[in-house]
């Protein structure tokens, strides 16, 4: 189950550095910051469409991980990716002060628990019935999306944060419990890939929506923390995944690390990056 390992850090690797193009696109097309209209001139923007297509890689790396190792882990690892995100910026010229790289320690230690402790294992299948109630989670969640467009308070940004968690969540259980036909055009008859598709859809477009109400730190933290918990309930009650005999405290405690750490690192890259721009004379702004 050596590749499993492989896998899911090949997959933090490519979201954690997809997220670093498609940000350096946003930021050189001067939509940072702006409106929802600023956002067309992406279009001319090749570095950011390179890193929509590492984003897609490493989904497709993770998926096949899932299909080896335990939600808990892999999207443990997946939340950690933006540590990866971090360090990159750093060898890119941005700044990451000590609580920062303390972090990225704190996280790295629970990752490293968490691998230790995973028992690998293909997954339980789940009833057909249950699989259509993962394509179904995408009704709710653009219920939420609906709520909040015509609401301004702090909850609606915290809903828009919870809903991006569970269809992330939702993605993560759904590719776990996928099964791939021999002929690979019958996944279009495979309810796992339909909700695959619809809560990944539903799950980009609240969290863009949260991230213009409020700060990227606490909707970051909301949504890293409501799909690693949720995803991992969900396999460790119905899905069979395992944590290997006399491991559980070590599992515990490297998952609180983990999305710790991920949270942490979030919280000081974002208020590094917003000490850099405060810093930045106003003539040299796009």
């Amino acid at each position: 189950m050596a590749l499993g390992y492989i896998l899911a850090v090949l997959a933090t690797l490519a979201s954690g550095s997809g997220s670093v193009l498609a940000s350096t696109g946003v930021q050189r097309a001067g939509a940072y910051g702006g409106s929802s209209l600023d956002l067309i001139a992406l279009r001319r923007q090749w570095l950011y469409f390179l890193g929509l297509g590492v984003d897609l890689v490493g989904f497709a790396l993770a998926a096949m991980a899932l299909h080896r190792l335990p939600l808990f882990l892999v999207q443990s690892m997946l939340a950690f990716s933006v540590g990866v995100t971090a360090t990159i910026s750093v060898f890119l010229g941005s700044r990451l002060g000590t609580p920062g790289w303390a972090a990225l320690g704190v996280g790295a230690t629970g990752l490293i628990l968490l691998g230790v402790s995973a028992e690998p294992g293909p997954a339980q299948s789940l009833p057909p019935q249950w699989r259509w109630v993962l394509v179904c989670m995408a009704i709710p969640v653009a219920g939420i999306a609906l709520y909040a467009r015509r609401h301004h308070h702090v909850w609606a940004t915290v809903a828009l944060a919870f809903g991006a968690g569970v269809s992330y969540s939702v993605v993560g259980i759904s590719a776990r419990a996928l099964d791939f036909p021999d002929a690979v055009w019958r996944l279009v008859l495979e309810p796992a890939a339909w909700a695959i598709a619809l809560n990944g859809l539903a799950a980009a477009v609240l969290f863009a929506m949260a991230l213009q109400k409020g700060g990227a730190t606490s909707v970051t933290a909301i949504m890293f923390t409501t799909n690693t918990a949720l995803s991992s309930a969900v396999g460790l009650i119905y899905l069979d995944d395992r944590v290997r005999d006399g491991y559980t405290t070590a599992a515990a405690a490297g998952f609180v690390l983990a999305i710790t750490g991920a949270i942490a690192v979030a919280h000081y890259a974002a208020e590094t990056g917003q000490k850099d721009r405060s810093k930045t004379p106003a003539g040299a702004r796009s």
